[in-house]
């Protein structure tokens, strides 16, 4: 535990700057941080091992990443475009290596590459958008409510398995009670900062963005689960990966901007 509070202040230090600050040391941060998070799930089935595949697979992250304008302005392709010259090299890589390198390691990395890209995407989306920093933060404190409240509640009145073949610790009392303290803390926002909606809208978008946190994070564990590891990767000790922290985030802000919240 002494090491988890260690971490997590730690990276608060960091990423609170950061996300205040936001601009370009904001992007750097989410390209550095997302380019580690892909790599966290290539070495979850070991094609981090084959270079060029994983070579391709960050650059073609970036470009999912990148700002529309920035990435038409060095080339004659559009981002739809580039990423489907990348799916054609990596199928063509198949055939150079001979099937050692096969069309389920290439869909693998496809789709790794898209899952991290289009989460991290929309991350960074968020905070250059209109009152960016204040959709950022409710995002966040919607993020980090329902995990603590799923936790706690789950330790106090968890008696029902949410999904035990994927996470056997979670509890359908946990999640419920996640989506609780995410609304609680949500209203409290809106009193503190309004938003420009009512306050049904608020709790209603509130309560899918929690279930979908949980969806997010029942993903990741589905992951490592069927790969066999404790955490996607150690760089953040007591917590885990990158995808560990941020697997919920990676689906609550794509979430955000299908539904309009975000624009």
């Amino acid at each position: 535990m002494k090491q988890r509070i260690i971490t997590a202040f730690l990276a608060l230090i960091l990423f609170i700057p950061l996300t205040l600050y936001g601009d370009w040391p904001f992007s750097i941060f989410v390209y550095l941080i997302a380019s580690i998070g892909l790599w966290e799930l290539l070495r979850m089935k070991e094609t981090q091992k084959y270079l060029f595949p994983t070579l391709l697979s960050v650059a073609m992250l970036w470009i999912i990443l990148a700002p529309v304008s920035i990435s038409e302005s060095f080339t004659w392709f559009n981002k739809s475009e580039i990423i489907m010259i990348f799916v054609l090299i990596l199928l063509s890589y198949t055939v150079l290596k001979k099937n050692k390198f096969t069309f389920d390691d290439a869909g693998f990395i496809l789709l790794a590459t898209l899952y991290v890209g289009i989460g991290f995407s929309y991350f960074l989306e968020t905070r250059h958008s209109i009152n960016g920093l204040a959709t950022m933060l409710y995002a966040l404190f919607i993020v980090w409510a329902t995990d603590t409240g799923a936790y706690f509640f789950g330790k106090a009145f968890g008696k029902h398995k949410l999904w035990p073949k994927i996470s056997p610790n979670k509890t359908v009392e946990g999640a419920v009670g996640g989506i609780i303290l995410a609304v609680i803390i949500a209203i409290v926002f809106n009193l503190v900062h309004p938003f420009n909606y009512t306050l049904v809208t608020i709790i209603g978008v509130t309560i899918l963005a929690s279930i979908f946190g949980q969806i997010g994070d029942l993903v990741e564990s589905a992951f490592k689960r069927h790969f066999q590891v404790k955490d996607s990767g150690t760089i953040l000790p007591g917590h885990g990966g990158i995808l560990d922290r941020f697997d919920s985030i990676m689906f609550v802000f794509p979430l955000l901007h299908f539904i309009q919240f975000i624009s």
